[in-house]
């Protein structure tokens, strides 16, 4: 018997209930000191890891959840699909799990098996396709098919999470660092998968008329860097990125130019030999996406330190790096992958050693 109209409100009641739930009984994230020796420079990690899901994309995947919910997209016993690289399936399968609903993550068939093991383990059903760029008609496709709802975070993240506070991301990194001696950030670097973590920061620091600049980090085989030169939409890759999370072989529709300052290629063998790097110095593994960010945030610390500049940078520890032990910290995948990473090891331990970062957006086997 169909419920009626006032039985499905009750249910989007409790749902948004249990949700705002979840968010209640989280702490914040930490906000780490990562010492580099670079004079007048302050490097932080916004440790987005310790989520329930255990990555930064839980935020996005709780403001999806209340989207959707609140504009009565998704109802009781709604099928919930999603398209994915992994991080943003594993925290809706979490908040289906909570709410009762199936869940089916449309995904590359190169997803890391440890991702794929944690969907399945909250409940989720994980649908495999060969070319990446398929998971989005794919994850329509299946969502028509069994009367669900595609949450589309790639379209959505961006306008899911309110801008201008409400405990978002933005808002929690200029709270946390209120009491550093540089306490407004010189400049906030961010990686870029939906683009709506950018769009967030990007948008809030206008808002709040700080003098911080954002960057945003792209690996190898994103659209987002070109599409921002350009200052188009239409940029598109042929081959998708190796760093899970971030970066896409079209430009978004959740990407924001317009708040991004600056932009950075950072090779893939740089972005792992960053992760692996920084896992050494904070004695537990950070996944691939973080390395990438560490890169382009010692470049942005270099052009400070050239320019006489003091001040804080700030970035985020998206994932952990067990999710990547086949992978990122695997030698026969990176010899597999064609990657070397003795350049870009050698560029860090220069830079440990002489608080010179000799890294090139170009050529990072520059030592």
């Amino acid at each position: 018997m169909p419920k009626t109209s006032t039985e499905q409100r009750d249910w989007i009641a409790e749902a948004v209930r249990l949700v705002e739930a979840d968010a209640n009984r989280s702490a914040d994230t930490h906000l780490h000191v990562l010492p580099i020796p670079t004079p007048g420079v302050d490097l932080y990690l916004k440790d987005e890891s310790v989520h329930p899901t255990g990555s930064l994309k839980h935020r996005l995947a709780r403001s999806l959840f209340l989207y959707a919910l609140c504009n009565g997209w998704i109802a009781e016993g709604t099928t919930v699909v999603e398209a994915s690289s992994g991080s943003t399936a594993v925290s809706e399968a979490y908040f289906a799990g909570l709410l009762g609903l199936p869940f089916v993550a449309v995904m590359p068939s190169g997803t890391s098996p440890e991702k794929v093991a944690l969907i399945e383990w909250h409940g989720g059903e994980c649908h495999f396709v060969e070319e990446p760029s398929q998971i989005y008609d794919e994850a329509r496709l299946l969502a028509a098919e069994r009367g669900g709802h595609y949450m589309d975070q790639f379209t959505y993240a961006e306008r899911a999470t309110d801008w201008r506070g409400n405990n978002n991301i933005a808002e929690s990194i200029f709270e946390q660092m209120g009491a550093e001696r540089h306490p407004v950030p010189a400049w906030v670097v961010v990686g870029a998968g939906t683009g709506g973590t950018s769009a967030t920061i990007g948008r809030f620091v206008r808002y709040r008329r700080f003098a911080t600049r954002l960057m945003v980090a792209d690996p190898e085989n994103s659209a987002f860097l070109d599409g921002w030169r350009r200052d188009t939409s239409d940029a598109v890759t042929t081959r998708s990125s190796r760093i899970e999370g971030i970066g896409r072989t079209r430009v978004e529709p959740s990407f924001v130019g317009g708040v991004v300052d600056d932009m950075l290629r950072v090779p893939d063998a740089a972005s792992i030999a960053a992760a692996r790097w920084v896992s050494d110095r904070l004695g537990r593994p950070v996944g691939g996406s973080t390395g990438t960010n560490v890169w382009a945030c010692l470049t942005v610390a270099e052009r400070m330190r050239a320019a006489g500049e003091e001040g804080s940078v700030v970035t985020l520890l998206c994932d952990g790096g067990e999710r990547y032990a086949h992978t990122y910290f695997d030698d026969d995948w990176i010899a597999a992958q064609g990657l070397d990473l003795a350049g870009p090891a050698a560029v860090l331990d220069h830079f440990a050693r002489t608080g010179q970062f000799r890294g090139s957006v170009r050529d990072a086997s520059v030592a």
